[in-house]
C-alpha cells in the first residue's frame, strides 16, 4: 500500500509541474479591480456588450441582471441591446455558433465564467498583450496565450504594437553577455500604430471589462464577502459564550 501511495504521489507531481512551470513563465500584472465601483462595472459592460458579444456568448447572465449595477430597464434598452433582443433574455453572440465553426474552426467559447477560471489577473495582462505577428494566422500574438486564435477585438482603441528584441548593454556601451554564449536581450513592445485612446486610457478601459467579467462570474461575491466577515464575527462570539459554558460547567471538576 505504500508503495503504491507513494507512485501515485510521484506521479501527480510530475503531471502537475508542466503546468506550474508554464504558468510561471509569464508575469501576470495585478488587475486592480474593485466589485463595488458600480460606475467602472458599467463601463465594463458597455465594452462588453459592444466588443466582446459580437463574437462570444455570456450564456449564464440575463440583462435584466444588470439592475444589480445600477442600471434601469430603459438604460440598458439604450445602450445595451442592439437587436431584438429583451432585457429578461441572455447576453448571446451576435454570431451563430455554426458560422463561428464554420469561419474559425471552432466556436469563441462562452464567457460567463472565464473570469473564474482564467483569473482576473491573467484576463487583465491578456487584453494589453496582443502585438502584431505576421507569422500567425490572424495576424495577432500574444504575450500570455503564445500563437492565440483570437484577433485583438480592442486594437482600434489600443493601436498596433510589435515586440521587438534589445540587445542589453552596459555603462560602457559593450553589450552583456547572457551566460550561455550570446548576448543578452530585453523584449519590449513598441508602438507602430496609435490608438484612438492613450495607453492609460486603454488601460482604464480593460480594467473596467475585466472589473465586469469578474463580477459577471459571481454577481453575489461582494454580499457573499460581507455576509461572510459577519459569519466570522458570529462564530468568533459563539466561540467565546462556548468556552465561559465549558469554564462554568467544569468549574467544580478542575
Amino acid at each position: 500500500m505504500k508503495k503504491i501511495l507513494a507512485a501515485l504521489i510521484l506521479l501527480a507531481g510530475f503531471t502537475g509541474f508542466p503546468a506550474s512551470a508554464s504558468e510561471s513563465a509569464v508575469r501576470l500584472d495585478h488587475a486592480p479591480i474593485d466589485g463595488r465601483d458600480k460606475a467602472s462595472l458599467q463601463a465594463g459592460a458597455r465594452t462588453f456588450v459592444n466588443y466582446c458579444l459580437n463574437c462570444h456568448s455570456a450564456s449564464m447572465m440575463r440583462y435584466n441582471r444588470l439592475h444589480d449595477i445600477g442600471l434601469t430597464d430603459e438604460q440598458i434598452k439604450d445602450n445595451l441591446l442592439f437587436t431584438g433582443d429583451k432585457v429578461g433574455e441572455l447576453m448571446s453572440a451576435g454570431m451563430g455558433r455554426k458560422d463561428a465553426k464554420e469561419w474559425f474552426g471552432a466556436a469563441p467559447p462562452d464567457l460567463s465564467v472565464v473570469a473564474r477560471s482564467r483569473g482576473a489577473d491573467w484576463l487583465y495582462t491578456y487584453l494589453r498583450g496582443f502585438y502584431r505577428d505576421p507569422a500567425t494566422a490572424t495576424g495577432w500574438n500574444n504575450t500570455v496565450f503564445d500563437r492565440v486564435a483570437m484577433p485583438h477585438a480592442l486594437w482600434q482603441l489600443q493601436g498596433e504594437r510589435v515586440r521587438r528584441a534589445e540587445v542589453v548593454k552596459d555603462g560602457n556601451g559593450k553589450e552583456v553577455l547572457d551566460g550561455h554564449g550570446g548576448v543578452r536581450k530585453v523584449v519590449k513592445m513598441e508602438t507602430v500604430t496609435a490608438g484612438m485612446i492613450s495607453p492609460a486610457e486603454y488601460d482604464v478601459v480593460v480594467r473596467d471589462l475585466v472589473n465586469f467579467m469578474s463580477w459577471m462570474g459571481e454577481p453575489n461575491q461582494v454580499l457573499r464577502k460581507q455576509i461572510g466577515f459577519w459569519v466570522l464575527i458570529v462564530l468568533g462570539i459563539l466561540i467565546g459564550l462556548t468556552w465561559l459554558l465549558k469554564s462554568a460547567y467544569w468549574k467544580d471538576v478542575h
